[in-house]
């Protein structure tokens, strides 16, 4: 009910829309007459024009392709309420019932085709969302040309045979081929980053050449299957002339170079009403419930073990309907704190299991949550003989021993490594651990003075790191791991290089360690009670503070129980706290036990839906 509560609250708070660009993505549009429905994303003919006649009673006005790529070159303002409709995977329907309202409404719109649908051969069919389709179940060249004639249909690409699957990982599991390096079971090896570019510029240089073809205008606009897309094929597409790209998400639309423009997706059929609702941006701050999970839990050397350990995680999550999992990508067996391995193919370290990619990829389709890369910044541990191993600061009276992000071949050898873990998997975001601190007597080679000057250093190096990641996922969100002695005591700064008002500025979210053991606090309630009252006194920082509680004692080495947990993430939401996770997540053990803790970690509203 408290959450409830707060959130009406923050949501009579928010203004109501003001101006502002809106791409809306469309797919199939049905009628009763079609029968069962089994594509997810197909709208009702009787909503969509319900949808249109909402649009236009209410001052939106439609907009082309073509004016935004020319507003993002500086060209002509857009209207303040526009909007831009547009249609994927070229379907026969937007020529028998969309394309007419077009013309009624006097609206452009952009349809992005798969030219290899459209090129199948009579009598070849394949797998549609779920329906056997064939080439009639999309618009004709003929068809295309008609429309493109009018003036108010441009063609975009899709691809030309990049719309379904590809195996990216030992396990079988099947990502979205422009992101993906596509993995050979055959001789275990994946293709090279060379031949992922070479594979992707042949698929869009196919598709260019025939849309240009048969609709006689070459594409101006990539529409990325799935939304999945990265910078380098942006680039690629670019490069062919596709200037402006199109992916999926919530974020606003912005018209300018060089940015993918992200559409609001029209799935489950969207009703006016949802409809309105989500052009008037009515949204509360959404809470995040959090569960750290070490994958260390989930490896085991027998693959058939394994493979139950990661059901018992998966059935674990599902039930729990937390919004983000905080997953370990790298191997700490012995605890210590530094990465000895990682769990995905890189070139520096040893790879313990090939195991990131498909954990992450599960937890995202069957448990719908966020993945974060939980990574060290600067706790690795070389192989024998790597130069950099030399090149370390800390290590004494138990402090975890970190490379020197201050020498250049360290910096390049880290970036590296996050290199290979974003191009080897599909995750949400970036958890940086507490390992990236700097204390006052680290020996460095050369860096600022400890400080603000150092902690915006070393800012500044995540940043670079965050910037290596999102060449492959682009709408990566950051969190930062912040320990709360520098919270509480801002003069520890120079002992740490964290800020909470730094941090704020920095990311997106704020992994604050809210464990009241890690400062040998004897009265817990009144130490958390004051972290809470500290967050709520900084501007910006409860919107993107998520307080981490502990779920084991590391000075005892016993869980903490359930009942003392839960104790404690009510005293901080009495405090005022809307974010919550907790670590470690012991699904093996099932600590903290599951019927205790979810009512509290869990987003899901009562009562829970079992999935």
């Amino acid at each position: 009910m408290r959450r409830l509560l707060l959130a009406l609250l923050l949501l009579i708070a928010l203004p109501a829309h003001a101006g502002r660009l809106v791409i809306l993505s469309y797919h199939d549009v049905f009628t009763p007459a079609d029968g069962p429905i089994t594509d997810p994303d197909a709208i009702s003919l009787d909503h969509f024009v319900g949808q249109l006649d909402y649009l236009h009673a209410h001052g939106w006005t439609p907009i082309s392709a073509a004016q935004l790529r020319a507003s993002m070159r500086g060209g002509p303002a857009l209207p303040d309420k526009a909007v831009m409709l547009t249609f994927d995977d070229g379907m026969e329907s937007f020529y028998t019932r969309v394309y007419p309202l077009l013309q009624a409404y006097h609206a452009p719109a952009l349809l992005a085709v798969v030219d290899h649908w459209i090129d199948q051969p009579k009598g070849t069919s394949f797998n549609y969302n779920g329906k056997d389709c064939s080439s009639a179940c999309f618009v004709t060249w003929a068809q295309i040309r008609e429309m493109r004639a009018s003036g108010l249909v441009e063609i975009a690409s899709h691809t030309d045979n990049l719309h379904h699957g590809i195996i990216a990982n030992p396990q079988g599991n099947k990502l979205p081929p422009v992101i993906a390096r596509r993995y050979d079971r055959a001789t275990g090896t994946y293709e090279t980053r060379a031949q992922w570019r070479q594979r992707i510029r042949a698929d869009l240089t196919r598709s260019v050449r025939e849309i240009t073809r048969r609709a006689g205008a070459a594409p101006k606009a990539i529409v990325w299957p799935y939304g999945a897309y990265n910078q380098q094929a942006r680039k690629i597409a670019a490069d062919l002339g596709m200037t402006l790209s199109l992916t999926l998400g919530d974020g606003t639309p912005r018209p300018r170079r060089e940015q993918t423009q992200p559409r609001q997706l029209l799935g489950g059929n969207t009703s006016v009403q949802d409809l309105e609702w989500m052009l008037r941006k009515r949204k509360p701050i959404a809470p995040v419930r959090a569960v750290q999970v070490d994958l260390d839990y989930v490896y085991d050397p027998d693959p058939a073990q394994q493979e139950r350990n990661l059901s018992r995680l998966l059935d674990r999550i599902k039930r729990m309907h937390v919004t983000q999992v905080w997953l370990q990508a790298y191997a700490d067996p012995d605890g210590d704190g530094v990465a000895d391995a990682v769990y995905f193919p890189n070139r520096h370290l040893p790879m313990r299991a090939d195991l990131f990619s498909r954990v992450a990829w599960q937890l995202q389709t069957r448990c719908q949550v966020h993945v974060y890369a939980w990574m060290p910044v600067l706790a690795f541990k070389p192989r024998k003989g790597d130069p950099v191993g030399r090149m370390t600061i800390g290590g004494d009276d138990g402090d975890v021993a970190r490379l020197d992000p201050s020498r250049a071949p360290v910096r390049r050898w880290i970036g590296e490594l996050y290199t290979d873990l974003a191009s080897h998997a599909a995750f949400d975001g970036l958890l940086f651990s507490d390992d990236a601190l700097l204390r006052e007597g680290d020996r460095l080679h050369q860096a600022p003075p400890p400080g603000p000057a150092r902690t915006r250093w070393l800012i500044d190096f995540t940043h670079q790191l965050a910037a290596r990641v999102r060449q492959w996922q682009p709408q990566l969100r950051v969190a930062r791991n912040l320990f709360a002695r520098p919270v509480l005591h801002p003069e520890a700064e120079k002992d740490f290089a964290q800020s909470l008002p730094a941090f704020v500025r920095a990311y997106d979210e704020i992994g604050l360690m809210a464990m009241p053991q890690l400062d040998h606090v004897q009265r817990a309630r009144s130490w958390l009670k004051k972290l809470a009252r500290v967050v709520q006194r900084t501007p910006g920082a409860s919107a993107r503070t998520v307080f981490e509680l502990a779920a084991r004692d590391w000075r005892s080495r016993k869980p903490i129980p359930a009942a003392r947990m839960r104790a404690r993430m009510h005293l901080l939401q009495v405090e005022g706290a809307l974010h919550l996770a907790y670590y470690p997540d012991d699904f093996l053990t099932n600590h903290p036990a599951l019927e205790h803790i979810r009512p509290d970690i869990s987003a899901a509203t009562y009562p829970y839906k079992e999935r």
